[in-house]
Protein backbone atom coordinates (compact mmCIF):
# COMPACT_ATOMS: atom_id res chain seq x y z
CA UNK A 1 0.00 0.00 0.00
CA UNK A 2 1.02 3.65 -0.41
CA UNK A 3 2.26 5.45 2.70
CA UNK A 4 2.84 9.23 2.77
CA UNK A 5 4.99 10.72 5.53
CA UNK A 6 4.90 14.49 6.16
CA UNK A 7 7.72 16.07 8.14
CA UNK A 8 10.01 19.07 8.49
CA UNK A 9 12.97 16.72 8.97
CA UNK A 10 15.56 17.18 6.22
CA UNK A 11 16.69 13.79 4.91
CA UNK A 12 17.58 12.36 1.49
CA UNK A 13 17.27 8.65 2.21
CA UNK A 14 15.31 6.39 4.52
CA UNK A 15 18.59 4.59 5.12
CA UNK A 16 19.46 7.44 7.49
CA UNK A 17 19.19 6.44 11.15
CA UNK A 18 16.58 8.23 13.25
CA UNK A 19 13.17 7.43 14.72
CA UNK A 20 11.33 8.45 11.54
CA UNK A 21 13.47 6.94 8.78
CA UNK A 22 13.80 3.71 10.78
CA UNK A 23 9.99 3.48 10.90
CA UNK A 24 9.65 4.22 7.17
CA UNK A 25 12.23 1.54 6.44
CA UNK A 26 10.14 -0.91 8.44
CA UNK A 27 7.11 -0.10 6.29
CA UNK A 28 9.22 -0.73 3.19
CA UNK A 29 10.47 -4.05 4.58
CA UNK A 30 6.87 -5.13 5.06
CA UNK A 31 5.96 -4.54 1.43
CA UNK A 32 4.51 -1.03 1.50
CA UNK A 33 5.41 1.76 -0.95
CA UNK A 34 6.91 4.69 0.94
CA UNK A 35 6.59 8.34 -0.06
CA UNK A 36 7.75 11.32 1.98
CA UNK A 37 7.89 15.10 1.85
CA UNK A 38 11.13 16.30 3.41
CA UNK A 39 11.56 20.03 2.80
CA UNK A 40 14.71 22.02 2.07
CA UNK A 41 14.97 25.48 3.59
CA UNK A 42 15.60 28.46 1.30
CA UNK A 43 19.06 29.11 2.78
CA UNK A 44 20.43 25.95 1.12
CA UNK A 45 19.86 27.45 -2.35
CA UNK A 46 18.41 24.24 -3.79
CA UNK A 47 15.34 23.87 -5.98
CA UNK A 48 12.53 21.41 -5.34
CA UNK A 49 13.42 17.92 -6.58
CA UNK A 50 12.07 14.39 -6.47
CA UNK A 51 14.40 11.64 -5.21
CA UNK A 52 13.42 8.15 -6.32
CA UNK A 53 15.12 5.07 -4.88
CA UNK A 54 14.20 1.43 -4.54
CA UNK A 55 13.00 1.96 -0.97
CA UNK A 56 11.24 5.32 -1.14
CA UNK A 57 10.24 8.38 -3.14
CA UNK A 58 11.17 11.59 -1.34
CA UNK A 59 9.96 15.03 -2.40
CA UNK A 60 12.59 17.60 -1.39
CA UNK A 61 10.27 20.60 -1.31
CA UNK A 62 11.77 24.08 -1.18
CA UNK A 63 10.29 26.15 1.66
CA UNK A 64 11.21 29.34 3.50
CA UNK A 65 13.67 29.48 6.36
CA UNK A 66 12.25 28.17 9.64
CA UNK A 67 15.30 27.37 11.75
CA UNK A 68 18.12 29.73 12.73
CA UNK A 69 16.34 32.83 11.47
CA UNK A 70 14.44 35.81 12.88
CA UNK A 71 10.92 35.53 14.28
CA UNK A 72 9.28 37.40 11.37
CA UNK A 73 10.83 35.21 8.66
CA UNK A 74 10.11 32.07 10.67
CA UNK A 75 6.49 33.11 11.14
CA UNK A 76 5.92 33.87 7.45
CA UNK A 77 7.63 30.65 6.37
CA UNK A 78 5.58 28.60 8.85
CA UNK A 79 2.31 30.09 7.60
CA UNK A 80 3.19 29.14 4.01
CA UNK A 81 4.05 25.50 4.74
CA UNK A 82 0.55 24.06 4.36
CA UNK A 83 -0.09 25.60 0.94
CA UNK A 84 3.40 24.64 -0.25
CA UNK A 85 2.88 21.01 0.82
CA UNK A 86 -0.50 20.87 -0.92
CA UNK A 87 0.98 22.29 -4.13
CA UNK A 88 3.81 19.77 -3.92
CA UNK A 89 1.38 16.87 -3.49
CA UNK A 90 -0.76 18.06 -6.41
CA UNK A 91 2.23 18.48 -8.71
CA UNK A 92 4.41 15.50 -7.83
CA UNK A 93 1.96 12.95 -6.38
CA UNK A 94 -1.15 13.64 -8.46
CA UNK A 95 -1.24 10.08 -9.79
CA UNK A 96 -0.60 8.40 -6.41
CA UNK A 97 -3.51 7.26 -4.27
CA UNK A 98 -2.34 7.22 -0.67
CA UNK A 99 -3.78 4.73 1.80
CA UNK A 100 -2.16 6.07 4.97
CA UNK A 101 -0.77 9.47 5.92
CA UNK A 102 1.80 9.53 8.74
CA UNK A 103 2.89 12.81 10.32
CA UNK A 104 4.52 13.95 13.52
CA UNK A 105 4.52 16.94 15.83
CA UNK A 106 6.24 19.27 15.68
CA UNK A 107 4.82 21.04 13.75
CA UNK A 108 1.04 21.27 14.16
CA UNK A 109 0.66 23.18 10.89
CA UNK A 110 0.08 20.30 8.47
CA UNK A 111 -3.69 20.18 9.03
CA UNK A 112 -4.81 21.37 5.60
CA UNK A 113 -2.31 19.18 3.75
CA UNK A 114 -3.39 16.11 5.74
CA UNK A 115 -7.05 16.95 5.21
CA UNK A 116 -6.46 17.41 1.48
CA UNK A 117 -5.00 13.90 1.05
CA UNK A 118 -7.61 12.39 3.35
CA UNK A 119 -10.46 13.79 1.26
CA UNK A 120 -8.81 13.24 -2.11
CA UNK A 121 -7.79 9.62 -1.55
CA UNK A 122 -9.95 8.41 1.33
CA UNK A 123 -6.69 7.87 3.24
CA UNK A 124 -6.44 6.96 6.90
CA UNK A 125 -4.36 9.26 9.11
CA UNK A 126 -1.97 8.53 11.98
CA UNK A 127 -0.40 11.21 14.17
CA UNK A 128 2.96 10.45 15.81
CA UNK A 129 2.64 12.85 18.76
CA UNK A 130 6.19 13.83 19.75
CA UNK A 131 5.44 17.30 21.06
CA UNK A 132 2.43 18.81 22.83
CA UNK A 133 2.37 22.37 21.53
CA UNK A 134 1.44 25.12 22.39
CA UNK A 135 1.18 24.09 26.07
CA UNK A 136 4.89 23.29 26.23
CA UNK A 137 5.64 26.88 25.14
CA UNK A 138 3.32 28.20 27.87
CA UNK A 139 5.06 26.05 30.48
CA UNK A 140 8.45 27.65 29.89
CA UNK A 141 7.18 31.19 29.41
CA UNK A 142 7.48 31.52 25.63
CA UNK A 143 3.69 31.97 25.29
CA UNK A 144 0.95 33.01 27.68
CA UNK A 145 -2.79 32.38 27.74
CA UNK A 146 -3.63 36.07 28.04
CA UNK A 147 -2.61 39.32 26.35
CA UNK A 148 -1.11 39.48 22.87
CA UNK A 149 0.74 36.18 23.31
CA UNK A 150 -2.59 34.73 24.38
CA UNK A 151 -3.96 35.41 20.89
CA UNK A 152 -1.04 33.47 19.43
CA UNK A 153 -1.62 30.68 21.94
CA UNK A 154 -5.31 30.36 21.08
CA UNK A 155 -4.54 30.29 17.36
CA UNK A 156 -2.08 27.44 17.82
CA UNK A 157 -4.39 25.67 20.28
CA UNK A 158 -7.14 25.67 17.65
CA UNK A 159 -4.71 24.20 15.12
CA UNK A 160 -3.72 21.54 17.66
CA UNK A 161 -7.36 20.59 18.22
CA UNK A 162 -7.96 20.42 14.47
CA UNK A 163 -4.94 18.17 14.06
CA UNK A 164 -6.32 15.78 16.66
CA UNK A 165 -9.76 15.90 15.05
CA UNK A 166 -8.56 14.87 11.58
CA UNK A 167 -6.36 12.09 12.98
CA UNK A 168 -7.87 8.61 12.87
CA UNK A 169 -5.30 7.49 15.45
CA UNK A 170 -2.93 9.31 17.78
CA UNK A 171 0.25 7.52 18.82
CA UNK A 172 1.85 8.91 21.99
CA UNK A 173 5.39 8.38 23.27
CA UNK A 174 4.37 7.04 26.69
CA UNK A 175 1.40 6.34 28.93
CA UNK A 176 1.78 9.73 30.62
CA UNK A 177 1.33 11.35 27.20
CA UNK A 178 -1.79 9.28 26.53
CA UNK A 179 -3.28 10.31 29.88
CA UNK A 180 -2.45 13.97 29.29
CA UNK A 181 -3.98 14.13 25.81
CA UNK A 182 -7.21 12.45 26.92
CA UNK A 183 -7.53 14.60 30.06
CA UNK A 184 -6.97 17.92 28.28
CA UNK A 185 -8.91 17.08 25.12
CA UNK A 186 -12.12 15.39 26.34
CA UNK A 187 -13.71 15.73 22.89
CA UNK A 188 -11.30 13.09 21.55
CA UNK A 189 -12.47 9.47 21.47
CA UNK A 190 -10.05 7.92 23.97
CA UNK A 191 -10.00 4.65 22.00
CA UNK A 192 -7.96 6.26 19.22
CA UNK A 193 -5.20 7.43 21.58
CA UNK A 194 -2.48 4.88 22.33
CA UNK A 195 1.17 4.40 23.20
CA UNK A 196 3.32 4.22 20.08
CA UNK A 197 6.81 4.81 21.48
CA UNK A 198 9.87 6.45 20.03
CA UNK A 199 11.63 3.52 18.41
CA UNK A 200 14.69 2.61 16.38
CA UNK A 201 16.14 -0.24 14.43
CA UNK A 202 18.49 -1.31 17.28
CA UNK A 203 22.19 -1.06 16.50
CA UNK A 204 24.86 -1.94 19.07
CA UNK A 205 26.83 1.31 19.45
CA UNK A 206 28.80 0.31 22.54
CA UNK A 207 32.60 0.57 22.53
CA UNK A 208 35.25 -1.93 23.53
CA UNK A 209 38.08 -0.78 25.82
CA UNK A 210 40.50 0.02 22.99
CA UNK A 211 37.98 2.09 21.02
CA UNK A 212 36.92 3.79 24.21
CA UNK A 213 40.48 4.83 25.00
CA UNK A 214 41.17 6.00 21.44
CA UNK A 215 38.06 8.19 21.27
CA UNK A 216 38.65 9.73 24.69
CA UNK A 217 42.19 10.65 23.73
CA UNK A 218 40.98 12.09 20.42
CA UNK A 219 38.59 14.50 22.13
CA UNK A 220 40.61 15.22 25.27
CA UNK A 221 38.33 13.30 27.61
CA UNK A 222 39.94 11.89 30.79
CA UNK A 223 40.57 8.15 30.84
CA UNK A 224 40.42 7.77 34.61
CA UNK A 225 37.14 9.54 35.42
CA UNK A 226 33.48 8.63 35.18
CA UNK A 227 32.27 10.57 32.17
CA UNK A 228 28.70 11.88 32.08
CA UNK A 229 27.56 12.97 28.63
CA UNK A 230 24.67 15.21 27.65
CA UNK A 231 24.01 15.26 23.91
CA UNK A 232 21.36 17.14 22.00
CA UNK A 233 19.50 20.43 22.01
CA UNK A 234 20.63 23.15 24.41
CA UNK A 235 17.52 25.31 24.60
CA UNK A 236 14.90 26.50 27.05
CA UNK A 237 13.17 23.10 27.31
CA UNK A 238 16.35 21.63 28.81
CA UNK A 239 16.44 24.03 31.77
CA UNK A 240 20.02 25.13 31.09
CA UNK A 241 20.19 27.44 34.13
CA UNK A 242 19.60 24.47 36.41
CA UNK A 243 22.04 22.34 34.41
CA UNK A 244 24.71 24.97 35.06
CA UNK A 245 23.93 24.95 38.78
CA UNK A 246 24.39 21.17 38.75
CA UNK A 247 27.74 21.52 36.99
CA UNK A 248 28.82 24.12 39.55
CA UNK A 249 27.97 21.73 42.39
CA UNK A 250 30.43 19.18 40.98
CA UNK A 251 33.39 21.47 40.24
CA UNK A 252 35.41 20.04 43.15
CA UNK A 253 34.51 16.42 42.37
CA UNK A 254 37.70 15.06 40.80
CA UNK A 255 36.14 11.66 40.07
CA UNK A 256 33.67 12.88 37.45
CA UNK A 257 33.81 14.64 34.08
CA UNK A 258 30.88 16.25 32.27
CA UNK A 259 30.79 16.34 28.47
CA UNK A 260 28.14 18.59 26.91
CA UNK A 261 27.66 18.14 23.15
CA UNK A 262 25.05 20.09 21.25
CA UNK A 263 23.73 23.41 20.06
CA UNK A 264 20.76 25.66 20.62
CA UNK A 265 19.59 29.03 21.89
CA UNK A 266 21.11 28.49 25.36
CA UNK A 267 24.52 27.27 24.17
CA UNK A 268 26.03 30.65 25.00
CA UNK A 269 24.99 30.37 28.66
CA UNK A 270 27.07 27.25 29.18
CA UNK A 271 29.89 28.75 27.16
CA UNK A 272 29.90 31.86 29.39
CA UNK A 273 29.82 29.72 32.54
CA UNK A 274 32.90 27.80 31.38
CA UNK A 275 34.78 30.96 30.35
CA UNK A 276 34.10 32.66 33.70
CA UNK A 277 34.43 29.69 36.10
CA UNK A 278 36.96 27.62 34.16
CA UNK A 279 35.80 24.26 35.62
CA UNK A 280 38.36 21.50 35.15
CA UNK A 281 35.78 18.74 34.78
CA UNK A 282 33.45 20.20 32.12
CA UNK A 283 33.91 20.20 28.33
CA UNK A 284 31.50 21.86 25.88
CA UNK A 285 31.43 20.90 22.22
CA UNK A 286 29.29 21.96 19.27
CA UNK A 287 27.01 19.40 17.66
CA UNK A 288 28.93 16.62 15.88
CA UNK A 289 28.07 14.57 12.76
CA UNK A 290 25.84 11.68 13.87
CA UNK A 291 28.46 8.97 13.26
CA UNK A 292 31.08 10.80 15.33
CA UNK A 293 28.57 11.58 18.06
CA UNK A 294 27.46 7.94 18.33
CA UNK A 295 31.07 6.82 18.77
CA UNK A 296 31.62 9.45 21.44
CA UNK A 297 28.54 8.37 23.41
CA UNK A 298 29.78 4.79 23.36
CA UNK A 299 33.07 5.94 24.89
CA UNK A 300 31.34 7.61 27.86
CA UNK A 301 29.97 6.06 31.06
CA UNK A 302 26.55 7.61 31.77
CA UNK A 303 24.12 9.53 29.55
CA UNK A 304 22.17 12.50 30.89
CA UNK A 305 18.73 13.91 30.08
CA UNK A 306 17.66 17.34 31.34
CA UNK A 307 14.19 18.91 31.22
CA UNK A 308 12.94 22.19 32.68
CA UNK A 309 11.07 21.67 35.95
CA UNK A 310 8.20 23.94 34.86
CA UNK A 311 6.86 21.49 32.30
CA UNK A 312 3.33 20.27 32.88
CA UNK A 313 3.35 18.25 29.66
CA UNK A 314 5.14 14.86 29.75
CA UNK A 315 8.14 15.16 27.42
CA UNK A 316 9.92 11.95 26.46
CA UNK A 317 13.24 12.85 24.71
CA UNK A 318 14.31 10.45 21.98
CA UNK A 319 17.98 10.87 22.96
CA UNK A 320 17.25 8.14 25.50
CA UNK A 321 17.46 5.67 22.62
CA UNK A 322 20.97 6.76 21.60
CA UNK A 323 22.17 6.11 25.16
CA UNK A 324 20.45 2.72 25.18
CA UNK A 325 22.08 1.75 21.89
CA UNK A 326 25.46 2.75 23.36
CA UNK A 327 24.64 0.52 26.35
CA UNK A 328 25.40 3.20 28.93
CA UNK A 329 23.21 3.84 32.00
CA UNK A 330 21.03 6.95 31.98
CA UNK A 331 20.55 9.75 34.51
CA UNK A 332 17.31 11.70 33.94
CA UNK A 333 16.97 15.10 35.62
CA UNK A 334 13.44 16.24 34.82
CA UNK A 335 10.12 17.65 35.89
CA UNK A 336 7.79 15.24 37.76
CA UNK A 337 5.18 15.09 34.99
CA UNK A 338 7.18 13.07 32.49
CA UNK A 339 7.38 9.32 33.07
CA UNK A 340 10.80 8.93 31.42
CA UNK A 341 12.45 8.71 34.83
CA UNK A 342 10.02 6.00 35.87
CA UNK A 343 10.80 4.05 32.69
CA UNK A 344 14.54 4.28 33.35
CA UNK A 345 14.41 3.39 37.04
CA UNK A 346 11.81 0.61 36.69
CA UNK A 347 13.77 -0.72 33.72
CA UNK A 348 16.83 -1.07 35.94
CA UNK A 349 19.25 0.90 33.77
CA UNK A 350 19.56 4.30 35.43
CA UNK A 351 18.55 6.98 37.89
CA UNK A 352 16.16 9.93 38.15
CA UNK A 353 15.80 13.11 40.18
CA UNK A 354 13.72 16.24 39.85
CA UNK A 355 15.25 19.23 38.11
CA UNK A 356 14.71 21.69 40.96
CA UNK A 357 17.11 20.58 43.70
CA UNK A 358 20.89 20.64 43.27
CA UNK A 359 21.40 18.65 46.47
CA UNK A 360 19.28 15.82 45.07
CA UNK A 361 21.39 15.90 41.92
CA UNK A 362 24.56 15.64 44.01
CA UNK A 363 23.12 12.64 45.88
CA UNK A 364 22.22 10.87 42.65
CA UNK A 365 25.71 11.52 41.24
CA UNK A 366 27.14 9.76 44.30
CA UNK A 367 24.75 6.85 43.71
CA UNK A 368 25.88 6.65 40.11
CA UNK A 369 29.49 6.50 41.22
CA UNK A 370 28.84 3.64 43.60
CA UNK A 371 27.34 1.14 41.16
CA UNK A 372 29.34 -1.96 40.25
CA UNK A 373 26.86 -3.80 38.07
CA UNK A 374 27.71 -2.17 34.75
CA UNK A 375 27.69 -5.40 32.73
CA UNK A 376 24.32 -6.38 34.18
CA UNK A 377 22.90 -2.91 33.48
CA UNK A 378 24.12 -3.03 29.88
CA UNK A 379 22.37 -6.34 29.24
CA UNK A 380 19.13 -5.23 30.91
CA UNK A 381 19.17 -1.98 28.94
CA UNK A 382 19.79 -3.73 25.62
CA UNK A 383 16.93 -6.16 26.24
CA UNK A 384 14.63 -3.26 27.16
CA UNK A 385 15.55 -1.43 23.96
CA UNK A 386 14.75 -4.44 21.80
CA UNK A 387 11.62 -5.47 23.69
CA UNK A 388 10.01 -2.03 24.11
CA UNK A 389 11.63 0.40 21.70
CA UNK A 390 12.48 -1.67 18.64
CA UNK A 391 11.01 -0.15 15.48
CA UNK A 392 9.04 -3.29 14.65
CA UNK A 393 6.93 -2.60 17.76
CA UNK A 394 5.83 0.83 16.54
CA UNK A 395 5.23 -0.54 13.06
CA UNK A 396 3.00 -3.35 14.35
CA UNK A 397 1.02 -0.93 16.53
CA UNK A 398 0.26 1.28 13.53
CA UNK A 399 -0.26 -1.55 11.06
CA UNK A 400 -2.62 -3.50 13.35
CA UNK A 401 -5.38 -0.90 12.99
CA UNK A 402 -5.50 -1.32 9.25
CA UNK A 403 -4.71 -4.97 8.68
CA UNK A 404 -7.38 -6.04 11.16
CA UNK A 405 -10.00 -4.31 9.07
CA UNK A 406 -8.50 -5.47 5.81
CA UNK A 407 -7.46 -1.91 5.01
CA UNK A 408 -3.77 -2.37 4.24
Amino acid sequence: MNILFLTLLDFDSIDDRNIYTDLLREFYKNGHSVYAISPIEKRKNQDTKLLKTKKATILKLKIGNIQKTNVIEKGISTLKIESQFIKGIKRYFSNIKFDLVLYSTPPITFCNAIEFVKKRDGAKTYLLLKDIFPQNAVDIGMLTKSGFKGLIYRNFRNKEKKLYKISDYIGCMSQANVDYVIKHNPEIDSSIVEVCPNSVDPVDLSSDSQTRERIRKKYGIPLNKTVFIYGGNLGKPQGIDFMIECLKSQEKNDKVFFLIVGDGTEFGKIQNYIQINNPKNVKLMKRLPKGDYDKMVGACDIGMIFLDHRFTIPNFPSRLLSYMQAKIPVLAVTDPNTDIGEVIVDGGFGWWCESDDVEKFDTVIKNCMSFDLLKVIKEVEWQCLNNKYGVQISYEIIDSHFTRGGYL
